[in-house]
């Protein structure tokens, strides 16, 4: 790992809350990105947490998440 490589943190606060989509209104991780957070290496994770950002703000604008990320990963 680069020294100057961001580590990615989960999200998570403990608070689970998922919408019908599987969308968690906590943290905004799809319940199959939270599924798969510790089985996935950083890059992953960061682009998981880059998919939770949009999802948030698509919320905070009126849109729908379930056009950010792709949420039924294999």
């Amino acid at each position: 790992m680069a020294e100057n490589e961001v580590i990615a943190k989960s999200p998570c606060l403990g608070d689970c809350n998922p919408n019908e989509d599987g969308i968690c209104l906590s943290c905004f991780l799809s319940s199959k990105e939270n599924d798969q957070w510790n089985h996935v290496g950083n890059q992953e994770r960061l682009a998981m947490l880059e998919n939770a950002r949009q999802r948030q703000k698509a919320k905070s604008e009126g849109r729908l998440m379930t056009e950010i990320g792709t949420i039924n990963r294999a």
